[in-house]
């Protein structure tokens, strides 16, 4: 968090700049309640004198005008990113404090949080708890309302909005929490310019670099502008944020700002702003020279000069930062030390407790390190902090050993014995980190599973994770009854293999958490290995059951990873549950094999699973669970043509999680009820349903459920013919989501309304998107075959008939399992009509034979349970039909006649269009009814429904204003030479 201007007992400078404030205008936190008497450390010292920091603003021209162009685009509601970099003591805090006032000054909300150098150690997220806590204090009334419904979850990120309670704790929680972040703040930032600071980036924990990526992705509405600032000289290789930085420099709504160290000029303006005084030019060189322009530097430098001290000389940096520690009174030396082991910023009464002084003598010693400038009160007066980090690290490098260790334990004994001496939701895992780097792991494995708990509850599960494999590193090191003696620490999943939740957790445990923890976090890798780990563990003591469970967690581990499709890992889970006495373990794996064969292998199998899973499910009382295989029962059973007591099903389990309040099954159900609707042609019915679930997606911060929905709406939409509808949800469908899979879904969507539009290289493009994202580990046929339909169709448009055979032979290769007929008929009819449409051309003779042969076989053997795929099989044959050149009028009235019951209006349209133009183009010639029907070999009557419709869709009352509208459009222009066409 920034501190305020330092500008107390300074003398006027001998130049004359722009006056700055002589305190900060950034927002800060407000003080923790602890219900107890604060000592506001500012107001016991007094004034103190304070020269070493400069009075003036020194150059950042540049740095400054960017920062205040894109406060005004964000003001103009283009919402702005920028990353602030420079090396430690370049002056980024200084840079942000003067744009923070300006902007203050121009009416915007600036909001500051910093990052804590403490790692695992430290409270996640804490940067945003105390940039939103901020907000929340100077906007409260708008942040209540944009808040409004989802304090719970907010809770996580800011205490003071309620209980955050047990909450669920799946794959998307963490998504979820950091959707309704940045909703949030879009709707702060909607009535008023919003700077969000986010200060020492370089120190972010894991959930802070995830939201920050995430916040900076989904950006789209709100007048809000995001700085980030971070050390540039300590992102080495394989420093954990240089991931991020790499990801956001892709990004085109994010800027990077380089601030350099000062020119030689600057750095002499900074000297005089110090001195108060004009240098002399010797003394600017050496000042210039030894400093090599870093402000920070200079500044010590320049006070060393002045104190006659020979540290300006030295050669160790180290020795430069620490000269002015040294020459402090001994009790101010010792303070100094205590506050650099105890954190980014210290609390007064905690100080108290562990150097135990006399208060006097402690308030004496502080006032020494702070008019020493070492020290500085911390923004909300209730404690301190190093002016400079750079001062605190070296004073904490130059502990002892054993200084160090003991500074950690009287720092847990203070805080064990007064919990309230920090704010309430730092207190556990500060403890953790102290009695860790104590050295005393009988005390630390307790403290450090109390904070994993804790960092699971704020959905900080990288960082639960980090702490889980601390305890499992400590955990031989512990006395046997001391873990007997441990709470339980699983949370909602990983407690399943556990038996008795409230019994002391094992090592078992610990690594059932972290592969969850990992999981949920994103770091795969590290779940993996834990994974494998314990399931090496469980061959030495066989537990069939904790065993399935590592097994599931395996399956799903690999197929996040791209390597496999978790068949063979579910597989083993199941064989160890088969015969075993019903358990919550044994629903969830029947539960997955069932909803992994409804997605990858339909048939018998998944529906036995499911149903013994719901079974298993009620015996044991998985609500969640039995919820979930309900939902997969009633897919199966539509898929099965039981298709009305499947969707009462699926419509019921919508209910009951509504009802219920299970947000993690009714956003499943919200995408497969509207997809089994549409599976059976009941297109128009899904769609209210679709945009009900995409708000409800929305309201719960559910991305990737909501981009699924999306998907699901644009096919329904281009189905009942509105496309350009259907092309602004499927373009919502590769924004909205993160995962790979339903951007991918969102492209092919996308992709097939260019082809039906005729632009075929879009098509094309779309086409290779979609591909790239489903990538080829896990094949789906509801994305496999789709893909096959619209890339056959694409390369049949080019002309490239090899390839569309290519796809339709893949396809057929690799089967159309029972349940797979909605995405195998459109793509039978495809391949049929690719056929048809080239049988003139010499390239597509070979082949060709065996080709239809297998198309129509397999047309033989493909469901037609529903009146839309009744109608794509008669279609399909008509094509086949057309394909041979043996098709007639007897062949395609049926088609016709089959689509005119169905809600499909492009899809009778391709039918009766073609048709329609032959009628319209003999009528322009002026033949009538009779001759057409006898030329067409339809019937007269036919024959008069076209012209009815023909003349209703040019919008004329005859036949003679049709032909005239015809001949003027020049619609057969290729006519105009054939003597029939023109009635000679």
């Amino acid at each position: 968090m920034t501190t305020a201007l330092r500008t107390l007992g300074a003398r006027p400078p001998a130049v004359s700049p722009a006056p700055t404030p002589a305190v900060s205008t950034t927002i800060t936190p407000s003080l923790w309640k602890t219900g107890v008497p604060v000592v506001r450390p500012r107001a016991m010292l007094g004034p103190v004198e304070n020269r070493s920091v400069s009075p003036v603003f020194v150059g950042r021209a540049e740095e400054l005008a960017a920062l205040n162009e894109a406060l005004a685009r964000a003001a103009a509601g283009e919402p702005q990113a920028l990353l602030l970099a420079g090396e430690a003591g370049v002056g980024k805090t200084r840079l942000v404090e003067e744009f923070g006032a300006a902007a203050m000054r121009r009416g915007a909300t600036v909001a500051v949080g910093g990052c804590v150098e403490i790692g695992a150690d430290g409270l996640p997220f804490a940067p945003f708890s105390a940039a939103l806590r901020a907000l929340r204090g100077a906007r409260p009334g708008e942040f209540a309302a944009a808040a409004a419904g989802q304090e719970e979850e907010l809770a996580r990120l800011l205490p003071e909005l309620g209980d955050s309670g047990a909450g669920r704790h799946d794959e998307q929680g963490m998504a979820r929490l950091f959707e309704l972040t940045a909703r949030l703040l879009e709707r702060v930032a909607a009535a008023g310019t919003v700077a969000l600071v986010l200060e020492d980036l370089h120190w972010a924990d894991a959930s802070t670099r995830h939201l920050l990526a995430y916040l900076v992705r989904t950006l789209r509405t709100g007048r809000l502008l995001v700085l980030a600032t971070y050390r540039s000289d300590d992102i080495h290789r394989r420093h954990p944020l240089r991931p991020l930085l790499a990801e956001l420099d892709r990004l085109r709504t994010v800027r990077r700002l380089e601030l350099p160290r000062f020119t030689r000029e600057e750095a002499a303006r900074q000297l005089a702003g110090i001195l108060a005084t004009e240098p002399d030019p010797a003394q600017v060189d050496a000042v210039f020279e030894r400093s090599d322009g870093n402000p920070f530097f200079v500044e010590e430098l320049a006070v060393a000069a002045c104190e006659g001290c020979c540290a300006g000389l030295t050669d160790s940096l180290r020795d430069l930062l620490l000269v002015r520690v040294e020459a402090l009174p001994e009790p101010a030396q010792r303070i100094v030390r205590i506050v650099a082991e105890g954190g980014s910023t210290v609390e007064y009464r905690l100080i108290a407790a562990v150097a135990k002084l006399p208060e006097d003598d402690l308030i004496e010693a502080l006032r020494a390190a702070v008019g020493a400038n070492i020290l500085t009160p911390a923004p909300d007066g209730d404690g301190y902090r190093f002016r400079h980090s750079l001062v605190r690290e070296a004073v904490a490098d130059d502990l002892l050993p054993g200084e160090r260790s003991r500074l950690n334990r009287r720092y847990a004994e203070a805080l064990e014995a007064d919990p309230a001496l920090v704010p309430a939701d730092a207190r556990v895992p500060r403890l953790a980190g102290y009695w860790y780097h104590a050295h005393d792991p009988a005390k630390a494995l307790p403290a450090v599973l109390d904070a994993s708990v804790v960092a699971r509850r704020r959905h900080a599960y990288t960082e639960q994770l980090s702490l889980l494999e601390r305890a499992m590193e400590l955990w031989d090191s512990v006395p046997a009854e001391v873990r007997a003696a441990l709470r339980p620490v699983t949370g909602a999943e990983a407690c399943a293999p556990c038996g008795d939740t409230g019994a002391p957790p094992r090592l078992l445990d610990l690594m059932a958490e972290a592969a969850v923890a990992g999981r949920f976090g994103g770091e795969r890798e590290r779940a993996l290995t834990i994974t494998k780990r314990a399931l090496r563990l469980l061959e030495d003591e066989p537990d069939p059951l904790r065993a399935a469970w590592f097994w599931v967690q395996r399956s799903r581990l690999v197929q996040a990873l791209a390597r496999g499709d978790g068949r063979r890992e579910l597989a083993t889970a199941q064989d160890l549950v088969r015969g075993l006495p019903p358990s919550e373990v044994h629903a969830e794996v029947l539960a997955l094999a069932a909803n992994w064969s409804m997605l990858h292998r339909p048939g018998p199998e998944a529906f036995a699973a499911a149903e013994q899973a719901v079974q298993y499910a009620r015996m044991v009382g998985a609500r969640d669970i039995e919820l979930h295989a309900r939902l997969t029962l009633g897919g199966l059973l539509v898929d099965a043509g039981e298709h009305e007591s499947g969707l009462t099903q699926m419509r019921q389990v919508l209910t009951d999680t509504l009802a219920e309040g299970v947000p993690h099954v009714a956003d499943r159900a919200y995408v497969n009820l509207p997809s089994e609707l549409m599976s059976v042609g009941r297109d128009r019915e899904a769609v209210p349903l679709l945009r009900e679930g995409i708000a409800f997606a929305r309201r719960h911060g559910l991305p990737d459920s909501e981009a699924w929905m999306w998907g699901n709406l644009s096919d329904a939409l281009y189905a009942l013919g509105q496309w350009p509808a259907a092309a602004e949800a499927a373009a919502q469908a590769t924004r909205a989501g993160h995962g790979a899979k339903p951007r991918g879904a969102g492209a092919l969507k996308l992709a097939q309304l260019a082809l039906a539009r005729g632009d075929v290289a879009e098509a094309a493009r779309q086409v290779a998107a979609a591909r790239a994202r489903y990538g080829s580990h896990d094949p789906m046929p509801q994305q496999s075959l789709p893909l096959a339909r619209v890339a056959l169709a694409a390369a049949a448009a080019q002309g490239r008939i090899a390839d569309a055979r290519a796809e339709l032979i893949g396809a057929l290769d690799t089967g159309l399992p029972p349940g797979t007929h909605r995405h195998g008929w459109p793509l039978l009819l495809a391949a049929a009509t690719a056929e048809a449409d080239a049988r003139a051309l010499p390239a597509a003779q070979p082949g060709r034979a065996e080709l239809l042969e297998r198309l129509t076989e397999t047309v033989r053997t493909l469901t037609t349970g529903a009146p839309v795929w009744a109608a794509h099989e008669r279609w399909t044959r008509a094509e086949l039909c057309r394909a041979d050149g043996r098709d007639t009028v007897d062949t395609w009235a049926p088609v016709v006649a089959a689509f005119e019951c169905l809600d499909r209006p492009y899809d009778l349209a391709q039918q009766r269009t073609g048709r329609e133009r032959e009628v319209l183009c003999l009528v322009a010639a002026g033949r009538t009814n009779r001759q057409i029907a006898e030329e067409l070999f339809i019937s007269p009557k036919t024959v008069s429904v076209h012209v009815s419709n023909i003349l209703a869709k040019l919008g004329v009352s005859s036949r003679g204003e049709a032909a005239a509208l015809a001949h003027r459009l020049g619609l057969f222009p290729a006519r105009a030479q054939d003597p029939v066409a023109a009635g000679q």
